[in-house]
């Protein structure tokens, strides 16, 4: 099931996208950085923008900067039913845990010879060797009494839904040479939930917003929003965690970049002259979400490497698992339910990104995938399932907003009548109309080019 996923997606693109974040480190401080702590963000979710890092849309809001108020609106009213809000325990604000929340701000984190002595005593206790750097400092620990104590049951949740998918993340992460202990980024961005969606429209389980998951070849439109496949959008958590390091060079540092954003965290480096995230989470120049983000992984790794010791249990769970059918039409998952008996339920869990519940209608060759055994079957049985028919998609409303406007600007006219308005030469309303001035003065009987703000003219050709 699992290809060679470098060789898919190839190495040009990945070079260029560094070469644009590297960018971030030639911009002078002087361009805007004073507004750094003012700006607001969902940390809890990756590629926040900063105009110097190239990348990303604004999380600021939900992705409305440089777009127009009209067109914002549209894609709040697009809103798939479909979607799950992130869970309170993910969202930005709850990123510190409450035991450190008051006090992360007012004390200096302990310092790295304090880190390594509490890490060395508690050495034997943290079991397997992690492949991404751990520590056990009392952040850490104040994480890992969270997710054991106040939030236990979600937390068990969590882990239930990642060992699902873990498999398959896995393998890809192994393609991409990252360590397989960062999977469990995806437990503080969404506990692996594909329908997970924050308040600043991140969705799904790597919590991509729109404009870096289109960059990393993630296709997000009407009908289908690639960043909840559980495949593509691992791919493209592992190209941008490559990218990341690549960029960073060591897992602090590109994990906290994947919460804030790679330019927020070059220029806490660059300001701080410091080379490390211990470093950086030590001063005023990154936010308390992002100090909170990276130990918080680790927390989740400890206790996901170690769930006996937390008394968390390991039940069996399938993998995700699939066979594809190629669909040829628009059909809707109850009309297969109904004719092949597959239930509802399990269509929508194997193909989340199907954001109207049913295969797009401009893709006559769509990869529905069903469950492992049954492809022989709906294949015999696809003809009987009548094609699914979508509700007419109304255009942007900047789009309406702009032929609204023209319309009533004489630019569009039914009855091919235009009233001059101030400042209106007939030259202007040639060129406007693409009618020649000797048309426009035969057709309104003008001796001369002389026309007055409220004067009626006949534009037909």
């Amino acid at each position: 099931m699992i290809r060679t996923w470098k060789k898919l997606w190839g190495m040009d693109v990945r070079l260029a996208v560094i070469l644009m974040m590297s960018v971030a480190i030639l911009i002078p401080q002087s361009r805007g950085w004073a507004d750094e702590t003012a700006s607001v963000q969902h940390d809890a979710s990756p590629q926040e923008t900063s105009s110097e890092a190239l990348l990303e849309e604004a999380k600021a809001s939900p992705e409305t900067e440089g777009v127009d108020a009209g067109e914002a609106s549209q894609e709040s009213e697009d809103v798939d039913p479909n979607l799950v809000p992130l869970e309170p325990e993910l969202e930005p604000e709850l990123t510190a845990s409450p035991s450190e929340a008051d006090t992360q701000d007012k004390t200096e984190a302990p310092k790295e010879d304090v880190a390594e002595a509490v890490e060395a005593e508690r050495k034997e206790d943290l079991g397997p060797v992690y492949n991404i750097p751990v520590v056990f400092d009392q952040t850490v620990q104040s994480h890992i009494r969270f997710f054991n104590t106040s939030i236990r049951d979600r937390f068990e949740q969590w882990l239930l839904r990642l060992n699902r998918y873990r498999p398959l993340v896995e393998d890809i992460f192994a393609e991409f040479d990252l360590p397989s202990d960062l999977v469990h980024l995806s437990l503080v961005e969404s506990g692996f939930n594909p329908y997970a969606y924050s308040r600043a429209k991140a969705t799904g389980p790597w919590q991509f917003m729109k404009g870096t998951g289109k960059i990393y070849g993630l296709r997000i439109d009407h009908y289908v929003d690639e960043r909840r496949d559980p495949i593509k959008s691992t791919i493209a958590a592992a190209r941008y965690l490559r990218d990341l390091y690549d960029l960073f060079g060591t897992w602090p540092l590109a994990m906290a970049a994947y919460n804030a954003g790679e330019g927020k965290v070059l220029r806490a480096l660059n300001k701080a002259r410091a080379e490390s995230f211990s470093e950086i989470s030590r001063t005023k120049h990154i936010r308390r979400e992002t100090k909170q983000y990276v130990p918080r992984i680790m927390a989740a790794t400890i206790i996901a490497r170690n769930p006996d010791q937390y008394g968390f249990p390991q039940a069996p769970v399938a993998p995700h698992a699939f066979e594809e059918v190629v669909v040829t039409r628009p059909l809707h998952f109850r009309a297969i339910s109904n004719v092949t008996g597959i239930p509802y339920d399990e269509l929508r869990l194997l193909n989340p990104e199907l954001r109207r519940d049913a295969t797009p209608p401009d893709d006559t060759a769509y990869h529905l995938k069903v469950p492992v055994g049954t492809s022989g079957k709906v294949l015999k049985l696809l003809e009987r399932v009548p094609t699914h028919t979508f509700a007419k998609v109304s255009p942007p409303r900047r789009t309406q907003i702009r032929k609204t406007r023209q319309t009533r600007q004489g630019k569009v006219s039914s009855s091919q009548w235009y009233r001059v308005r101030g400042g209106d030469t007939l030259g202007k309303i040639s060129r406007r109309f693409g009618i020649s001035i000797q048309t426009l003065k035969a057709r309104n009987n003008l001796s001369s080019s002389l026309i007055r703000a409220g004067d009626l003219l006949n534009i037909a050709r």
